[in-house]
C-alpha cells in the first residue's frame, strides 16, 4: 500500500467513523432522551445566558445527524452532508461553552467534544475530493487527474 492509499484509508476510517458518531447522537435524542425531553434540553441550554437554539431544533438535527451519517458511511455525497453535520456540531459545543473546556467539568459537559466534532468536519470536507466517495476511487480519480494533466502538456 503506497502512501496515497494509506491516506486514502484514514480518510475512510474517519469518514465512517464519523458517521457512526452523528448517527448515535440523532438516535440519542429521540430514542434515549425523547422528543419531548430532548426539547426541553435545547431549550435550557444557552450561550452566554442566551437561548439561541429553540426546542423544536431537536427534529432537524436528529434528522441531520441520522441522514448525514448514514451518507458518510455509505459515502453518498459526503460533502453534501459535512456541512450540515459541521453546524450542528459547531451548536453542540457552542451551548457548553459556558461550562468550559472538559466534558466533566460540569454537569452539562463541556464544548471540547463538540468543537472536535466540527474540526472532524471541517478536515474531512478540506480533504475529501468532490468526486470521490471511497479510497479505490480516490485514487482512480488522482490517476485519471494526472494523465490527463500529462496528455494536455
Amino acid at each position: 500500500m503506497n502512501e496515497q492509499e494509506k491516506s486514502d484509508m484514514g480518510l475512510l476510517i474517519l469518514r465512517v467513523t464519523l458517521g457512526i458518531v452523528f448517527i448515535a447522537h440523532g438516535y440519542l435524542k429521540v430514542f434515549t432522551f425523547g422528543i419531548p425531553h430532548g426539547m426541553e434540553v435545547f431549550e435550557a441550554h444557552t450561550v452566554w445566558h442566551i437561548n439561541i437554539i429553540p426546542g423544536w431544533f431537536v427534529i432537524p438535527a436528529a434528522f441531520i445527524e441520522w441522514v448525514g451519517g448514514i451518507m458518510l458511511i455509505v459515502g453518498y455525497r459526503p460533502k453534501l452532508a459535512l456541512p450540515f453535520l459541521a453546524a450542528v456540531a459547531f451548536g453542540a459545543g457552542a451551548v457548553h461553552f459556558e461550562n468550559g473546556w472538559n466534558y466533566t467539568s460540569k454537569p452539562d459537559g463541556g464544548w471540547e467534544y463538540g468543537i472536535f466534532l466540527f474540526v472532524c468536519c471541517v478536515v474531512l470536507y478540506l480533504t475529501l475530493p468532490a468526486q470521490a466517495s471511497t479510497p479505490s476511487q480516490t485514487t482512480w480519480l488522482r490517476k485519471k487527474q494526472q494523465l490527463s494533466f500529462s496528455l494536455a502538456f
